[in-house]
């Protein structure tokens, strides 16, 4: 998977975060202070839903 950092980092090491990589079907999301560990895997519709939701919310 191809893995990137929101670009809202924040800050410092570049650290604090999270990435996403996208697949045809699915958003894989993970800390990226613990690349190595579980990811969560979501339907990109729902994931989609998701970042609309947080968009309105925060107008």
């Amino acid at each position: 998977m191809n893995w990137r950092k929101s670009t809202y980092s924040d800050g410092g090491e570049g650290d604090t975060c999270v990435e996403i990589a996208e697949s045809v079907t699915h958003m894989a999301i993970r800390d990226s202070k613990a690349p190595t560990r579980a990811s969560l895997l979501v339907p990109v519709v729902s994931f989609a839903a998701f970042i609309e939701g947080i968009k309105r919310r925060s107008r």
